[in-house]
């Protein structure tokens, strides 16, 4: 049983980094000799399951540091879990796709601002709960902008996929959606239905935009604004997260918010809300280019997670 509230962090950890923007494959590179990060008033350091999310727990904290605290059994079953532990979960890149960080949560050390993060669901495993975050929390705030509510209908286009899987179970368990419908390839209609889809739709054997129904709310997971735009009711409304946008479409930039987290832990405790990682989804720290490669291949169910920092 390992113990954290004296442990000794070391000098140099190892991380993968990124110089420039490109494909992740390309550009990612192996650092053995890199400084740990040096926390601010209001962060704290993490000992990480990494991956664009992160899983880990405070190893440090800053003098402002008020919601967290260092913890022990870092990495041991959860439902071990002391009194001392803090486990915590979060997408630590505040504003991801405007100021993407160097080497983010691909290292054995992160700082992070504790504002965004929460305490791990105590029913996850660390790699279940790095596969949540950044996904989560874009599902929650598209929902809450299209002011979906309880008797209102939704289509998720791409269900099958990080953020989708988790739209479908958010519109149903949270916001209460009288139904819900969602677009996957043949072998995943199924998956759909587990999920709580009610109408599984094979976009490889249908137009979703022909069908006579119409819903509510389109959530565009996959940048498909103009034939989203013909599958909604007149008022309803349309969001995106891939791709430009023309009215009635919106589009927005997550903000990660440790509040969101907070707000959902109780629904993904009670297991209402569940993780999905795809069944070849999860990558021990040394095969991360392999994980993107194979996150390129666009056939990925949820999410991947890279783990096990040797």
């Amino acid at each position: 049983m390992a113990s954290y509230s004296n442990v000794t962090i070391p000098s140099k950890i190892k991380a993968w980094l990124y110089a420039k923007h490109g494909n992740p494959v390309d550009v990612l590179k192996l650092d053995s000799d890199l400084r740990v990060p040096e926390i601010k008033e209001d962060q704290v350091l993490v000992k990480i399951v990494p991956g664009y999310d992160m899983a880990g727990v405070v190893v440090k904290v800053g003098d402002q540091v008020k919601k967290f605290k260092v913890g022990d059994e870092v990495y041991g079953d959860v439902n071990e879990k002391s009194l001392d532990l803090d486990e915590v979960y979060g997408d630590i890149n505040e504003k991801s796709l405007d100021h993407p960080q160097q080497h983010g949560t691909l290292a054995e050390y992160t700082a992070v601002e504790e504002r965004l993060l929460a305490l791990k669901p105590k029913n996850l495993s660390f790699v279940e709960a790095a596969a949540l975050p950044a996904a989560i929390e874009t599902a929650y705030e598209g929902l809450e902008r299209t002011r979906l509510s309880s008797g209102k209908s939704i289509l998720v286009l791409g269900g099958a996929g990080g953020v989708g899987s988790l739209v479908i179970q958010l519109a149903k368990e949270v916001f209460g959606a009288s139904r819900v419908a969602a677009t996957s390839s043949t072998g995943k209609l199924d998956f759909l239905k587990s999920l709580g889809a009610d109408l599984a739709i094979d976009y490889t054997k249908e137009n979703f935009e022909d069908l006579p129904e119409k819903f509510d709310v389109v959530y565009d997971t996959i940048g498909q604004r103009e034939r989203a735009t013909r599958a909604v009711k007149e008022g309803g409304s349309v969001v995106t997260i891939v791709g430009g946008v023309t009215p009635p479409t919106f589009k927005f930039v997550w903000t990660s918010k440790g509040s969101i987290l907070e707000k959902l832990n109780p629904f993904i405790e009670s297991q209402k809300i569940k993780p999905v990682i795809d069944p070849k989804g999860t990558f021990p720290f040394s095969r991360v280019l392999q994980a993107f490669a194979y996150l390129g291949t666009g056939r990925v169910t949820g999410e991947i997670v890279i783990h096990s920092i040797p």
